[in-house]
């Protein structure tokens, strides 16, 4: 109890500072696709450390040079042990441009990024820095970990930290401050989004059968797919997810769909993708490759086709009695007064990158989930405050002596 008022009295201190970093952030148009401003985005950050004296690496991801990405890692304390709060600094695009002018009305931060998550961001960083000015007795050390690319896979992100050995070296836990909606999320489905491409001929219409009908063809491949389709979700995940209905596998077809040149003219062309979301259960390997052979048994058939992958992410699920869990859950049941839910997210998360490697891990952020990609994202100031102290006795409960 000492140290939590003793944190909770420097949080109020800093809530000014907390604020204008994440309405900074905001004010950065890291847009993701195509991914914009990432180092200016990035060096935010790195500028924030810098005022705080908290010694941190900007590393650059090789192999875009279009668009230079870089990420950032940084550790407080000393010793092999590391809680890691990692976050990401780009966002899904603006249904506004004006979603980069943060506002602040009636104690609600309203802008693209808001929740996801860049005061969730400002918060973890916050957290980190106050144990440290505290002379919190902590043992071991608190990793932060930012990271670009994550609303597309994270190519550019995790995936280039995990390949340089430099992701959760020494990790005992891993915490990411997406919006929530208050409850923790465990576990996360993993997806392989393709792009399917059918090839045809062109003709005119009165010369039709001179052409070859990629839509046709296409209605061929949906109908094969609706198959499997029709097989796989009617299973159901293990892990807790709301509602009821959110537990089935997925396989989405159609979500964007392209093709033709006219309507009096053969399409040559016609293109769709599909989501297929695995449950944790599920085995990646085994999964995709059926997928990708119903796609091969089309070609068999003679049907032209092209297979773009367009990303491809892992599941993960930790059990809500792992002893990290226990300890994030009493954390915030000591700050909030209730002992929280435990759910598989619906999407991917950066979790898994952790997870892979045997780290339990975890997504609890302030914010909604409902609202953090939509035209009117915020979060309550209040609940991004909250959040820096449950992630700043988060660790002390986790590594103190």
């Amino acid at each position: 109890m000492a140290w939590r008022n003793r944190l909770e009295r420097a949080i109020t201190g800093q809530h000014e500072a907390i604020s204008a970093f994440a309405q900074d952030l905001i004010r950065i148009p890291s847009e993701n696709p195509p991914g914009n401003r990432y180092p200016e985005c990035i060096g935010r950050v790195a500028g924030e450390l810098d005022r705080l004296g908290l010694a941190h690496q900007v590393l650059p991801a090789p192999g875009f040079p279009d668009r230079p990405r870089s990420n950032l890692l940084a550790f407080c304390g000393e010793g092999e042990r590391t809680l890691y709060f990692h976050g990401h600094c780009d966002v899904v695009p603006a249904q506004r441009p004006e979603q980069f002018q943060p506002r602040v009305r009636d104690g609600v931060l309203h802008g693209r990024g808001s929740a996801d998550m860049k005061a969730g961001l400002a918060a973890m960083i916050y957290a980190a820095w106050l144990l440290r000015e505290l002379g919190a007795p902590v043992r071991g050390r608190i990793g932060l970990c930012v990271v670009v690319d994550e609303e597309t896979g994270g190519l550019g992100g995790s995936r280039q930290l995990q390949e340089a050995g430099l992701l959760g070296q020494g990790g005992v836990a891993m915490l990411t401050p997406e919006p929530t909606s208050g409850v923790v999320w465990n576990a996360n489905r993993g997806a392989v989004t393709l792009r399917v491409t059918v090839l045809g001929r062109a003709a005119h219409v009165g010369l039709q059968h001179q052409g070859v009908n990629a839509f046709e063809g296409m209605v061929e491949v949906a109908r094969a797919l609706q198959a499997l389709k029709a097989e796989v979700e009617r299973r159901r995940t293990g892990y807790r997810i709301e509602p009821a209905a959110a537990a089935g596998s997925i396989l989405m077809l159609g979500g964007l769909v392209e093709g033709g040149t006219n309507f009096n003219v053969v399409p040559e062309r016609c293109s769709f993708t599909l989501e297929r979301r695995f449950n944790p259960e599920e085995d990646f390997a085994e999964e995709k490759a059926r997928l990708l052979e119903v796609l091969d048994g089309q070609r068999r058939r003679g049907i032209g086709l092209e297979v773009e992958i367009l990303q491809e992410c892992r599941s993960s699920g930790v059990a809500e009695d792992q002893p990290a869990a226990r300890v994030l859950a009493s954390t915030i049941e000591e700050v909030t007064g209730r002992r929280p839910a435990f759910e598989m997210c619906p999407g991917s998360l950066e979790i898994r990158w952790y997870a892979e490697r045997g780290i339990p891990a975890f997504a609890y952020g302030p914010g909604l989930l409902e609202v953090a990609h939509g035209p009117e994202e915020r979060v309550e100031l209040a609940e991004v405050y909250r959040h820096t102290l449950i992630y700043a006795l988060y660790a002390l409960n986790l590594l103190g002596d």
